[in-house]
């Protein structure tokens, strides 16, 4: 354990063949982080594939993440605070790997009176004994003891997207998708169709207006060589030629550029559209939230405002299908109310528990579903015990049914924000997956949007 106060050595006390040390493993961790907050992602470092076939075969630490070990006991250990840093030579003789143990050593060659300079060795030594660094380091010693409280250092949360990105390994296997872009008459629309179109995702249709389509690409700056226009005269007419060429086969899915969510899904759902079925259409966002295990569905956040139990039923059939077309078969759902308790008061817990019952007998099919649910009860297993719930759903739900639109929408946006959770959002139910983007939406969550609707698209 650290010690709480940081103590320095000034000038006059130090002698030369002083020294000082310090020990760090260098993880996975480590290495990911030095990257990201240095922005060097050379893939020597970061990419096991590319590293394999390097002359180490493996992939190694920064050489400057070792070198900082050397900064941390020029600054906390020797001399310590209010030493001044001038200068540094390295050189790195060995390579360190994930799992090493590096022990940093700074020892005094020599001293120059006249500005308090000292001359330091610098070696790094790995846990065979082995020099991986050596140097010399210039630095101003401090003039005066000095003892200072250890700062606390923030807790760091790194996010991999191991869902996400198998999610996209999954989607490019397959060949890009026509897909409808529905309305792209805004810079973020055209961007967003053509950065699905450089992941190799989705092959877009632009549908709109062309001379507004052309100007929007030239405010983006992208060209739009080689992308289908089909020139229609406003959103609606785009709406409505999108799902004719969706239900001519001529495209896979839709997706929403800059015209209203309602004036797409009501074009989907006319009744001469071709798109619709039996079932009502939904939205499902499947995230990936640094904090919980695996892939989360919420659902619905953004189209089904206040649903009755028989479409609440659609929208629990539409998420076990999603997730079973992705390969997670008999996925768990937990059927979200406010309390884990049935209570006549709370229409979403008499809802909760009759889709449980429903589930058992049959009318819904594919997964095992359980409710009412509280939040915490539904992810959290360490939750679920405490309250002694004893559910083959609870603590560690694939898919979260909430009681209406506005529960949904909160729940999304603070898994999101707060949670720092990527989120793919598609809506369910018609023929084909539609993808409705926002323009806040950041640019993984848009590819991850789109390799959804690939997979679900996929014969």
């Amino acid at each position: 354990m650290h010690d709480q106060f940081l103590r320095n050595r000034p000038f006059d006390d130090l002698q030369p063949g002083d020294a000082a040390s310090l020990v760090r493993s260098v993880g996975r961790d480590d290495i990911e982080l030095f990257a990201a907050v240095s922005g060097d992602v050379n893939p020597a470092h970061v990419d096991a594939g590319f590293a394999a076939a390097s002359r180490f075969g493996h992939v190694v630490a920064h050489g400057m993440w070792t070198g900082a070990l050397i900064s941390a006991v020029l600054g906390t250990a020797m001399p310590g605070p209010g030493t001044i840093y001038l200068g540094q030579e390295l050189k790195f003789l060995k390579p360190v790997a994930p799992g090493d143990t590096v022990t940093a050593t700074v020892t005094v060659r020599e001293k120059r009176p006249e500005k308090k300079i000292v001359l330091l060795d610098t070696t790094c030594t790995n846990q065979r004994g082995e020099t991986v660094l050596s140097g010399v380091a210039t630095v101003i010693a401090p003039d005066r003891p000095m003892e200072w409280p250890r700062a606390p250092l923030p807790d760091v949360l790194l996010r991999r997207h191991g869902h996400y990105d198998a999610l996209l390994k999954q989607a490019a296997a397959l060949p890009p998708a026509p897909a409808a872009i529905v309305h792209p008459c805004s810079a973020a629309a055209i961007l967003g169709a053509v950065e699905v179109r450089e992941a190799g995702l989705l092959e877009p249709v632009l549908v709109g207006p062309v001379a507004r389509i052309r100007a929007a690409a030239e405010e983006a700056r992208v060209s739009l060589e080689g992308i289908r226009i089909e020139d229609v005269p406003h959103s609606h007419a785009a709406a409505e030629r999108a799902v004719a060429l969706a239900a001519a086969g001529e495209v896979a899915t839709l997706v929403k550029g800059s015209l209203h969510t309602d004036e797409l899904l009501e074009a989907v759902l006319a009744k001469d559209g071709g798109l619709r079925t039996a079932r009502r259409l939904s939205h499902a966002y499947v995230m990936d939230v640094p904090t919980y295990p695996k892939p989360l569905v919420v659902t619905d956040a953004a189209v089904n405002i206040q649903p009755n139990l028989e479409q609440k039923r659609d929208i629990c059939q539409n998420a076990i299908d999603l997730l079973c077309r992705l390969g997670r078969p008999e996925p768990l759902v937990a059927v979200l109310a406010a309390v884990e308790t049935v209570s006549s008061k709370m229409q979403a817990t008499l809802d909760a528990a009759a889709l449980s019952t429903m589930a058992q007998r049959g009318q819904i099919t594919g997964a095992k579903v359980d409710g009412p649910l509280a939040f915490d009860n539904a992810i959290s297993l360490e939750a679920a015990r405490t309250k002694g719930i004893a559910s083959p759903v609870a603590g560690q739900a694939d898919i979260l049914l909430v009681p209406d639109l506005e529960a949904g929408n909160m729940l999304a946006k603070q898994l999101i924000y707060l949670g720092g959770a990527t989120a793919a959002g598609i809506v369910l139910g018609a023929r084909i997956p539609i993808v409705l983007t926002s323009r806040a939406d950041p640019l993984t969550a848009r590819i991850a949007s789109a390799a959804l609707a690939r997979l679900v698209a996929a014969p």
